[in-house]
């Protein structure tokens, strides 16, 4: 019999070519899309390009081509509590979330699964670019980098449990951007062409604040610029919400020296600004931590470990510290370390695990780490003159 598989369809050339994949591999294959939103509760005027009625009729066309059932599951409760919700938390605690990973790990793969289990399938899929196998040395699976480097989301899908990874299929792992739209194009599929969408789907402006305000009725505050090195109060800023860490442009404020965002201080409503030295940090604690390559980590372990999506991962090593929290110590200080976003740790294709950052610098050391709490990130000469 075939292997039956619940293939996630999203509307994009995608998803759309990881099901003609499946289909010509021998699967029997069911379609599904998510409807995760209502454009008109977020302020959204128009359509998104993601979860769009205009994406699910995509989606179904692509389906009725290949001859396979399709399915709209209603997620859009899940999607508003664990997703759009915790988006909002986190700013509101002066964050910057990743809604992408709660997502997956709460919504899009996480309600899935079972959903796939009631449908009698074996698998489920996505358009994902990343690459699953099982390690018969380790015993366990494992979740690797895509091929095309330029489109890896193995950061995105951290949170895969080793049951998931078991029953999960990435069709598009070992393909190209290109082959994958010319694939699309023989088969003549509606959706070769399409652009792909490149912002946080319930935001595809950009314009974060905007959403948050509409969805709570309330506007960010405006409160102190303050030089995090001299004090100075340097201006009024608009509301904590419009500023992420490492941020420059912007500010308003005229100084002698280019400022940036350094921290956030929630409580009492201050913006720190200072150099851009100030940004760079060897250490930081990560929550909520998943491995995958290992089952835990008797002892500190080298990686690569990649702190936000777009970076490049650099040189590591981590250490547990109990309770899904990990430190972890850079080779080399590192700019903008953001609470809230992502870390992952590799080991060349492989993914080691991964947490979301909790605490950042030299506050962040914690027992065993006293090596760095005596040789600290010191400021450079070009640095001290300014201050």
């Amino acid at each position: 019999m075939k292997k039956k598989v619940l293939m996630a369809m999203s509307g994009g050339v995608d998803s759309s070519t990881a099901a003609l994949l499946l289909q010509e591999a021998g699967y029997d294959v069911t379609g599904v899309t998510l409807k995760m939103f209502h454009n008109e509760e977020l302020g959204i005027s128009g359509e998104s390009r993601c979860c769009s009625l205009s994406d699910t009729e995509d989606a179904r066309m692509v389906a009725f081509r290949l001859g396979i059932p399709f399915y709209v599951f209603n997620f859009t409760d899940a999607f508003r509590r664990c997703v759009i919700d915790h988006f909002i938390d986190e700013y509101d605690r002066g964050r910057t979330p990743n809604p992408c990973v709660d997502c997956n790990r709460d919504v899009k793969l996480g309600r899935l699964y079972p959903k796939a289990a009631l449908l009698g399938c074996d698998y489920i899929a996505t358009g994902h670019y990343a690459n699953v196998r099982f390690d018969e040395t380790s015993g366990r699976w494992l979740l690797e980098r895509g091929d095309d480097e330029a489109k890896d989301q193995s950061y995105m899908l951290y949170t895969l449990t080793q049951d998931e990874l078991a029953h999960t299929l990435f069709p598009l792992g070992h393909l190209r951007k290109d082959a994958i739209r010319e694939k699309a194009k023989e088969a003549g599929l509606r959706t070769a062409k399409k652009p792909d969408s490149q912002d946080i789907c319930f935001v595809p402006d950009g314009d974060y604040a905007r959403v948050i305000r509409t969805l709570t009725g309330r506007d960010p505050q405006p409160g102190p610029f303050v030089h995090a090195e001299t004090g100075e109060v340097l201006g009024t800023h608009r509301g904590q919400l419009h500023y992420t860490i490492g941020q420059r442009k912007g500010l308003g404020i005229a100084y002698a020296y280019p400022l940036f965002v350094i921290r956030k201080d929630l409580e009492r409503n201050i913006v720190y600004v200072g150099p851009q030295d100030a940004l760079f940090h060897r250490t930081l604690v990560a929550k909520d931590c998943n491995l995958i390559a290992v089952a835990s980590l008797p002892e500190p372990l080298t990686v690569t470990a990649k702190p936000r999506y777009r970076a490049k991962d650099v040189p590591a090593t981590i250490r547990d510290l109990g309770g899904g929290r990990i430190a972890v110590t850079f080779a080399e200080p590192q700019r903008a370390l953001t609470p809230g976003q992502a870390i992952v740790f590799y080991q060349g294709k492989t993914v080691v695990g991964g947490g979301t950052i909790d605490t950042v610098g030299e506050e962040a050391a914690g027992p065993g780490m006293e090596d760095v709490r005596r040789a600290p990130w010191t400021a450079t000469e070009e640095r001290q003159k300014r201050i």
